[in-house]
């Protein structure tokens, strides 16, 4: 594979220089975490809220001024965070194994906590909203591994697996997962794109790839499940979809663009820290990538939109 290198940016495919500004800069908006996660953007707001998993806090970046605060501590050390159509903040908390609501006037409502049989999740890891108000979230074991982002417990569910909550009932998508974690929808619904981070736990033979899954059209039912892309750069965590289908991933020290059809990659931004997810933000243009690495919070204008998930 031919690569070009322009700035921060590594193509190889030509089509990748046009989703980008390569005479963009990456910037550094604040720094000073363990391990930042889950970015989660309010565009009425010019907001983005971000886990920091370890230190049990959710923060606040204003995109209007610049700075930095603390959004929520403690967090329950949550992972994971989205928006509704409502434009609700949906968290997965990985100490209470729960996924839960902030509602408009600050109150939290807990959507769900309890899996088949009345067992608690693992620890819920990452989550999306579909346009008919569907929540769907990954349930690896990371938060009760030990105590270092959660608390250390037993799995009772028995495995690592994919959920939709719909219409107050809870669905189990996918069973066949070693770890899932970030997962993202096309523009138009109709797959679904899930991250396997199973390398963690086996460091040999276990995955490090996305897969993809039709979605059936009673909403729910997922079918396929064939690997997508694999990653050669340390592992896919979280993920996101512009609104021409592309896919912006997490992938070592950098995030990797990837054709959503074909599974291509295009191209690659390169990032001082491995990076754990990213997020569209940038007011209704949604066109600034923001990205959570390691200790800090990053971001880069491009030019393309992000899709519209709010």
């Amino acid at each position: 594979m031919s690569t070009e290198t322009k700035g921060v940016f590594d193509i190889y495919d030509d089509s990748f220089s046009k989703l980008v500004s390569t005479a963009g800069s990456l910037h550094r908006l604040y720094t000073g975490m363990t391990w930042a996660e889950g970015p989660a953007y309010f565009p009425a707001l010019r907001t983005l809220v971000f886990s920091d998993v370890p230190e049990n806090h959710l923060l606040r970046y204003d995109e209007c001024n610049g700075q930095t605060s603390i959004f929520r501590a403690p967090s329950y050390h949550s992972n994971g965070n989205t928006i509704d159509r409502q434009g609700r903040l949906i968290t997965c908390e990985q100490q209470t194994r729960r996924v839960t609501r902030t509602e408009h006037d600050g109150t939290i409502t807990v959507l769900i906590d309890r899996a088949e049989n009345n067992k608690r999740f693992n620890s819920p890891n990452d989550v999306v909203v579909k346009s008919d108000g569907s929540i769907w979230f990954t349930d690896p074991t990371y938060g009760i591994d030990s105590d270092y982002e959660g608390d250390q417990g037993e799995s009772e569910v028995g495995g690592n697996f994919v959920y939709c909550l719909k219409d107050g009932k809870l669905h189990v998508v996918a069973r066949d997962f070693v770890q899932p974690n970030g997962l993202a929808f096309s523009p138009d619904e109709q797959r679904l794109y899930i991250a396997d981070t199973g390398r963690t736990h086996r460091p040999r033979d276990g995955p490090a790839h996305i897969r993809v899954f039709n979605v059936g059209e009673d909403g729910v039912s997922l079918t396929g499940g064939e690997v997508f892309v694999k990653c050669l750069t340390g592992l896919y965590d979280g993920f996101r979809v512009d609104s021409t289908g592309h896919i912006w991933t997490s992938a070592g020290n950098g995030v990797s663009c990837y054709d959503g059809n074909t599974g291509t990659l295009l191209g690659r931004i390169n990032v001082p820290e491995i990076v754990a997810n990213v997020c569209f933000g940038g007011g209704a243009k949604r066109n600034i990538l923001y990205i959570c690495a390691t200790t800090s919070l990053y971001s880069i204008r491009l030019a393309v939109n992000g899709c519209k998930t709010f």
